[in-house]
């Protein structure tokens, strides 16, 4: 079983892997994870490809879900040998085949692939906004997420971006955001619902009762600088997977000038 579990919002593969000096093609190669799930590479596969070339020469294994519109979501897994099996989209599985989705199956949201025993995902859900369409419409893909995460029978992790914020120690300003998309009671509710159903939020495990540790700042102002983030890139563990987490770390860049990315790195190393 893979030990290592990487995930990370790219902000635009070709942006990131753009960046001379300590972007995504320098962390890459010296990454230790086994799997990467990445979300946001707002590229075609034949762009992703081409942006990830010399990574991809040097070993690694991408599987890939497009953008349904161009410049937006597209999630990935990048991966030390290839998987056994690939889904892409969310959906469900019917008489042993894979059916996406009718309204989210080809939008880039959702990607899953197995590796031995165990099966990983990599998600994004849009960030939504209160009491309009793009909201009910984030909580739509919610339930077919949940639904799909309640079906499976193997191991699993599923990690990405969740444009979620589950506790008051998930968001330094909290009680600026009761009222934001990113923080309603319905998302955090969804959180606990997937908790309840035998989910582990593992790095909130491994870190309980203290604020963070975040993994998204915004580029405005010194949020950066004042570690004034958001915690909502989650790993996501159920079956024996979820008890061999050991150690997690969000590699925050040193400056906010060496980031590639609005969000860092969140790494979970399972025994």
């Amino acid at each position: 079983m893979p030990n290592i579990i990487s995930t990370v919002n790219v902000n635009g593969v070709r942006a990131a892997t753009g960046k001379t000096g300590k972007g995504m093609l320098e962390w890459l190669a010296a990454t230790e994870a086994d799997i990467i799930c990445v979300q946001e590479t707002r590229a075609t596969d034949e762009q992703t490809r081409a942006a990830l070339a010399p990574a991809l020469d040097a070993g690694w294994h991408l599987s890939h879900a497009e953008p349904g519109a161009k410049g937006r979501a597209g999630v990935g897994i990048l991966s030390r040998r290839p998987p056994s099996a690939v889904r892409i989209g969310i959906g469900g599985e019917v008489d042993g085949r894979w059916v996406p989705s009718a309204e989210f199956g080809g939008t880039g949201r959702y990607i899953e692939a197995d590796f031995d025993e165990l099966t990983v995902a990599s998600v994004y859900v849009h960030t939504g906004e209160a009491d309009t369409p793009m909201q009910e419409e984030k909580y739509r893909f919610l339930h077919e997420v949940g639904a799909r995460m309640k079906a499976q029978t193997r191991d699993f992790v599923i990690s990405g971006d969740w444009n979620i914020g589950h506790t008051e120690l998930d968001i330094k300003n909290w009680k600026g955001n009761l009222k934001n998309a990113g923080f309603l009671p319905g998302e955090r509710a969804w959180i606990d619902e997937i908790l309840a159903a035998g989910y582990v939020d593992v790095v909130r495990t491994l870190y309980p009762g203290v604020e963070g540790p975040y993994s998204w700042w915004s580029y405005r102002g010194r949020a950066y600088d004042n570690d004034a983030g958001w915690r909502i890139d989650y790993q996501l563990a159920r079956g024996e997977v979820a008890g061999r987490a050991k150690q997690a770390v969000v590699e925050r860049a040193d400056t906010y000038a060496l980031r590639w990315s609005d969000h860092a790195p969140v790494t979970v190393q399972y025994r």
